[in-house]
C-alpha cells in the first residue's frame, strides 16, 4: 500500500479564450467540490489567462500551475515570465519540460535544469516532464532516453523534496495522437524512473515522490492506466478542456487512493 497522494494536473496547452477560460475553470471548481477527490488537482491554464482562473480557483482545493518560467529572478528577458511574476499570481505548480517545449520550442536540456533548479528553490511544485519519441521506444532506447533526461534535469540537486517535485512520464508519440501506452508499458517505466531515484537518492525520499503519466489519457482509460502501483495520476492535456471529461479522469485517479485510506488495497 502506498500513502502517495495522487495528482491529476490539466494542461489546456494553447486553448481556451478569456471567456472559455473562465468558463472551464469555474466548471472544474464545481465539479471538484461535488467530486471531493483523495487526489491534488491543478489546473495549468495558457499563461496570459492565469489572473483570471487565479481568481476562480482561489479558496478552493482546486491548485494553480503555470505552463513556463523563466529561471531569472528579473532582467531584460523580453517574452519571458519570472518565478515572482507566477506568485504574485497565486501559482503554486510550475511545468518544466514539457515535450512540446523540449520538441517544438527546441528547449536545451541545461535551461530546463535551470527552470527546475529555479523552481523548487522558490518553494513552489515542479512538474517535471520526460518520456522518449517513437523512434526511441521501437528502437529499444526509451528506458536509456528518459532516465539520462531524469538525470540532466535533477543533476547536482543534491537534496530534494518529494512534496514539491513530480515527475510526468509524457511518451512524445503518445501526446496528441490517439495513440497510448498500455498500462503495463506506464507501469514498467515508472518503475525504472523510481528505481532511479533510489539509485540517486534513497529508498523513502523514492517511495515519496509521485510520478504522472501523460498521453492521451481520456475518461475511458483513466482507470486502467493509473491502476499501476508506481502510476500516481495524470497530466492530462485534450481531456482536461471538458470538465466533465476531467472529472472523471480525477475520480479514477482518487479511486485507488480512497480505497487505500480504507484499508481495502494492500
Amino acid at each position: 500500500m502506498t500513502d502517495r497522494r495522487p495528482i491529476v494536473g490539466g494542461n489546456w496547452k494553447m486553448n481556451t479564450r478569456r471567456s472559455s477560460a473562465r468558463e472551464l475553470a469555474t466548471a472544474v471548481v464545481s465539479s471538484m467540490a461535488d467530486a471531493s477527490p483523495a487526489c491534488d488537482v491543478v489546473v495549468i491554464p495558457p499563461l496570459v489567462y492565469l489572473a483570471d482562473v487565479a481568481e476562480i480557483v482561489r479558496g478552493t482545493s482546486v491548485r494553480l500551475g503555470a505552463q513556463n518560467v523563466y529561471p531569472a529572478a528579473d532582467g531584460a528577458m523580453t517574452g519571458e515570465i519570472s518565478i515572482g511574476m507566477l506568485q504574485d499570481l497565486g501559482v503554486d505548480t510550475v511545468v518544466v519540460g514539457h515535450s512540446e517545449r523540449r520538441h517544438e520550442i527546441g528547449e536545451p536540456d541545461a535551461l530546463i535544469a535551470a527552470k527546475l533548479r529555479a523552481v523548487l528553490e522558490s518553494g513552489l511544485t515542479a512538474i517535471l516532464c520526460v518520456g522518449e519519441t517513437l523512434d526511441q521506444r521501437e528502437g529499444g532506447d526509451h528506458e536509456r532516453f528518459t532516465l539520462g533526461q531524469l538525470d540532466s534535469a535533477l543533476a547536482g540537486l543534491d537534496s530534494i523534496s518529494a512534496d514539491r517535485l513530480v515527475i510526468a512520464y509524457e511518451p512524445v508519440w503518445a501526446i496528441g495522437t490517439g495513440m497510448t501506452a498500455t498500462p503495463a508499458d506506464a507501469q514498467s517505466m515508472h518503475a525504472a524512473i523510481r528505481q532511479w531515484l533510489i539509485s540517486q537518492y534513497d529508498a523513502s525520499l523514492a517511495s515519496s515522490i509521485r510520478i504522472q503519466y501523460g498521453g492521451s489519457v481520456k475518461a475511458g482509460n483513466a482507470a486502467e492506466l493509473f491502476a499501476g502501483p508506481d502510476v500516481d495520476g495524470g497530466l492530462i492535456g485534450g481531456a482536461s478542456l471538458n470538465a466533465e471529461d476531467f472529472t472523471a479522469i480525477v475520480r479514477a485517479a482518487a479511486a485507488p487512493a480512497s480505497l487505500a485510506q480504507e484499508g481495502r488495497l494492500s
